[in-house]
């Protein structure tokens, strides 16, 4: 478990919360989650006529190598009920790699950091609860920064249950 990886989740389908935990559970063994972020629920982004997103970050460790993650990460969403969707449409769960160490990765079908992660507040806001100076390598900002661009309006920490 060498490898110090931030992932971002969310569902707005279905029981959103039961399937945040669903994915936190399933991440073992090739993840160890060492934080998480309290969850947030945030309106839509990009597609605003569907329900509102719980969100959450994880920081894990990890012995995967970015692509084999990623494969990982997309055969949990299919396995957890996830459905093909149009681009900032609904799902079940989304799980994102936001950081991978300070790797730069660019390459279809991978790009670390998160490529739109420094301008939504969804990512950032729980982000920010457990990694505020962890260094976005390309921008060469702390997420902590980076939160102060960001529209943060209707993200609320979720107090359901």
């Amino acid at each position: 478990m060498d490898h110090t990886v931030y992932l971002a989740l969310g569902s707005n389908m279905g029981n959103r919360l039961a399937n945040l935990k669903n994915a936190l559970l399933n991440l073992t063994p090739q993840l160890e989650v060492k934080a998480k972020s309290p969850v947030y629920e945030t309106p839509p982004w990009g597609y605003a006529d569907q329900p509102p997103f719980l969100n959450q970050c994880v920081m894990a460790k990890t012995y995967l190598e970015p692509e084999n993650l990623l494969s990982h990460l997309k055969r949990l969403e299919t396995a957890l009920g996830r459905e093909p969707s149009f681009e900032n449409g609904p799902r079940l769960i989304d799980i994102d790699i936001l950081f991978y160490d300070d790797l730069i990765v660019n390459t279809p079908p991978l790009v670390i950091p998160h490529p739109r992660m420094h301008a939504r507040g969804f990512v950032l806001v729980p982000l920010n609860d457990i990694a505020p100076d962890a260094l976005h390598p390309v921008l060469g900002q702390p997420v902590g920064e980076l939160l102060l661009d960001v529209e943060r309006v209707n993200i609320r920490e979720y107090k359901g249950r």
